[in-house]
């Protein structure tokens, strides 16, 4: 009976111990608002791991730029000092510059094309870069069709770029994107991006409708131009040293609960980006589209872009990038 009785209590404490020790709280950050899509969606996530992992993995968002910026973001990642990130893919170039391919200028032409590409053979073969970096890439999530925001005048034909300074990425294919179109580009980080066109160092910037609108660029820009020139993905980041620490029970609920947040957050940002659109123009946005023809006139001077960074992101991916997107086109 004493025995039993030391039984129970210890399966007791065991019980009442296990939650404390077992749980553990992911970390993600993030550079754009809390209310933006990708917040949103960081959080559909964070609900998702806590129900399948009946609250053993959760998450805590810490949104606009708290835990610093995306490069220093994935530098405290592979350190294991962060858990999550979601960057922009463009970030990571310098550790891995196979994914400097998907922000070819002008390659990809709509959203079914990009989620077949990333979701398929030519995706994953880059998410298995990472590990050896320190980096588990999880899923690629959309950002979006990249448009020119300015405070100077409309844009409606490819010469009207030249002349603007226009912030960009903190990346040479960004930089010399912009400089092949005339324009003066101009790299600084995301954060900093609001205030430097309230004071006039910028005249613009390139992003996707929902970042403009969410980010109420509006307030210090009167024109848009629907120039689709680059498409935009983030990647769903997890620390290796995070991921090795994981049972495999833990692994199977992170990588299923990433493939559902995937697919709510491409269609959480579609929804806004059309939404973004009306809300813009109500805000006295003049938004204005290129016609085709000045779009394949703004191709054809991007093509030695195309070119040069092929050749320097690795002329063997963006082969199979070029491949995949035609067999893509070829299946519709």
């Amino acid at each position: 009976m004493k025995t039993r009785s030391l039984l129970v209590a210890a399966a007791l404490l065991s019980a009442l111990a296990a939650p404390a020790t077992a749980q553990k709280v992911l970390k993600v950050g993030i550079g754009l608002s809390d209310d933006h899509p990708q917040g949103v969606a960081v959080k559909k996530f964070g609900e998702i791991l806590s129900h399948k992992t009946g609250g053993k993995l959760t998450v805590k968002l810490y949104a606009s730029g708290a835990l610093g910026n995306d490069v220093t973001m994935i530098s405290a990642l592979r350190g294991g000092m962060q858990e999550m990130v979601v960057p922009d893919s463009s970030t990571l170039v310098s550790l891995v510059k196979d994914f400097g391919v998907i922000n070819l200028p002008l390659v990809i032409q709509n959203e079914k094309e990009a989620d077949a590409l990333l979701d398929g053979p030519f995706g994953q073969k880059l998410l298995e870069k990472l590990p050896e970096k320190g980096l588990i890439g999880l899923a690629f999530w959309e950002n979006g069709f990249r448009h020119v925001s300015n405070s100077r005048k409309p844009i409606n034909k490819a010469d009207d770029f030249s002349g603007l300074k226009v912030r960009v990425v903190q990346n040479p294919l960004f930089i010399d994107t912009f400089n092949t179109l005339g324009a003066n580009a101009v790299p600084m980080p995301f954060t900093e991006l609001y205030s430097a066109m309230e004071q006039k160092a910028v005249d613009g910037q390139e992003n996707p409708l929902a970042t403009i609108l969410a980010s109420k660029f509006y307030e210090v820009q009167k024109h848009t131009v629907l120039d689709k020139h680059i498409y935009s993905a983030w990647v769903l980041l997890l620390s290796k040293k995070t991921w090795d620490g994981f049972t495999a029970d833990e692994k199977k609920a992170v990588q299923e609960a990433a493939r559902e947040a995937t697919v709510f957050e491409r269609k959480t940002i579609r929804a806004f980006s059309e939404q973004a659109l009306a809300e813009l123009k109500k805000q006295g946005m003049q938004v204005t589209e290129l016609p085709a023809a000045e779009q394949a006139r703004m191709k054809e001077k991007l093509q030695p872009v195309v070119a040069k960074f092929s050749k320097e992101f690795g002329e063997a991916t963006a082969k199979a990038m070029f491949t995949e997107l035609e067999q893509i086109r070829a299946r519709k």
